[in-house]
Order: C-alpha cells, then sequence, then structure tokens
C-alpha cells in the first residue's frame, strides 16, 4: 500500500509540471477478454487521478503483444500466456481467469476430463454417448480464430489449431446464447460471464471456483498479462497504472470482475 501511496504522489508532481498534451496520453491495447476488468481498473485510477487519460483498445491478444513489443501502445494485454517466439517485452500476470466449461441444463453430464475435452474439440469424439451421456451428436462451439480465448483454451487442452467448431462466436455472450438454445451444445466462457441460463460442469472432477483457480486444481485457467516494450521506461502515468493494478487497492475491483488478482 505504501508503493502506492508514492507512486502517485510521484506521479501528481510530475503531471503537475507537464503540459495538458503530455498529462493525459496513455495507450492501452489488447486483448478483448480483459476489457471488463481494464475498463473497471482505470475507472477507479481516474477517480484519484481525473487528470490521466487511459485510452483501451480491444484488438485482441497478438495484437496486444504487437503492440507492446513495438512500443505502439504504453502498455499491452493478452489473456494468453506468451509464446517462446513473442520475446521483447516485460510481462507480469496480473489476474487469472477461469474457462468454464458449460453445456444445455438439459444434458446429464457432469464432468469432462482434459483428454475428453481435447478429443471433443478435436473432432474424435463426436457423440455425448462416447463420454457417457445421451446418444445425440456433440454441437461443438467455440470462438473465432485469432482471439485470446481460443487461443489459450487451445493451449490448455493441447489442440493448438486443430479444432473443429459447429460455430464459431465473436463474444462470450453469444457462446452463452448458443449452448443456453441447444441442448446438444458444448462451449467455454469466463467464470464472470456465467449465468444461470446454461450449467457449468467439472474438469478433471474438479469444480470452477476461486479456490480451485487460486490452488491450480481447476485446469482451465488462463492468465492475463501486462506487457510493456523491453528497454524503454514507462511514462510516470503508465507506470503508476500498473502499480496500482498491482496494489492492495485494485485486489477488490479485480474480484468483482468475476476474476482474481494475481500474487
Amino acid at each position: 500500500m505504501k508503493k502506492i501511496i508514492v507512486v502517485l504522489a510521484l506521479l501528481a508532481m510530475v503531471l503537475f509540471a507537464c503540459s495538458p498534451a503530455e498529462r493525459d496520453n496513455v495507450l492501452l491495447n489488447g486483448s478483448t477478454s480483459v476489457t471488463r476488468v481494464v475498463e473497471a481498473l482505470v475507472e477507479a485510477f481516474n477517480e484519484i487521478y481525473p487528470e490521466v487519460t487511459l485510452v483501451f483498445n480491444p484488438t485482441g491478444s497478438g495484437a496486444g503483444i504487437a503492440s507492446a513489443q513495438k512500443g505502439t501502445a504504453d502498455i499491452g494485454f493478452s489473456s494468453r500466456a506468451l509464446r517462446d517466439s513473442e520475446t521483447g517485452v516485460n510481462a507480469v500476470v496480473f489476474a487469472i481467469d477461469g474457462l468454464a466449461m458449460i453445456v444445455h441444463h438439459s444434458n446429464p453430464i457432469t464432468n469432462l476430463t482434459v483428454e475428453q475435452l481435447a478429443g471433443i474439440y478435436e473432432g474424435v469424439i463426436t457423440n455425448w454417448s462416447q463420454v457417457g451421456g445421451n446418444d445425440a451428436p456433440i454441437a461443438v462451439i467455440g470462438r473465432e480464430a485469432g482471439g485470446g480465448s481460443r487461443g489459450a483454451f487451445e493451449e490448455i487442452l493441447g489442440v493448438t489449431d486443430r479444432t473443429r467448431h459447429d460455430q464459431e462466436l465473436t463474444s462470450g455472450g453469444a457462446m452463452i446464447t448458443a449452448v443456453a438454445t441447444n441442448p446438444y451444445a458444448i462451449g467455454y466462457t469466463s467464470l464472470s460471464a456465467v449465468g444461470a441460463t446454461v450449467r457449468v460442469i467439472a474438469v478433471n472432477g474438479v469444480e470452477i471456483t476461486e479456490e480451485t483457480l487460486l490452488d491450480g486444481s481447476y485446469p482451465v485457467t488462463r492468465p492475463f498479462i501486462m506487457m510493456t516494450q523491453m528497454g524503454f521506461a514507462l511514462s510516470p502515468a503508465a507506470a503508476a497504472f500498473m502499480d496500482f493494478v498491482m496494489s492492495d487497492t485494485a485486489t477488490q475491483i479485480i474480484a468483482n470482475v468475476g476474476v482474481l488478482q494475481a500474487r
């Protein structure tokens, strides 16, 4: 807590000394999946320092990583782990998000293993009876290619670039609607987005909860990552925002959005 107070005090002095054009330009860019949490953090930060304008462009994890590498954004965001080839950035995990596996309420399945999920999304398992369910075809619902949610999901299951879908959707809300209206469907979405219209199943016998995300026992999780260009100093405002995101002050803000602050 002392750290954030000191940083923000220094920021105030810098902002006072800067011209208006120099005070209000912090560009944030990246994953669409982090939009809700980033917007909540920006709002809380601006309650302390309204002089700073932080602009978030939700362009996808790949674009967020690239913008941090090139320095075209002050801070990039990704909702998947960085690949070995994605270098040239300083990266810090600021939150953990669980991807909940969802089915229609009429589906009797309550648990699937990671291996079974991989088989379903690769198109090897095509009928619910193959995993202990009813004799019915599986409608495989996934996110759009190139998105952070899909990239993280495929990497967790070990099926990158091998998935087959009956539907590819561009948002978690669309995913939930598709599963809620199809008795044979399976999909995935952030835990924070799940409502009463679908049913969440366990994976490897583990229910998705705050406790299982923190202790790592729930297997379908992804990191929310902040990145900056390696070798270049951040502006005082951008540095203060990053410190704010990792501070005790931000813990409840992040939790209110339905993800967990990384520690």
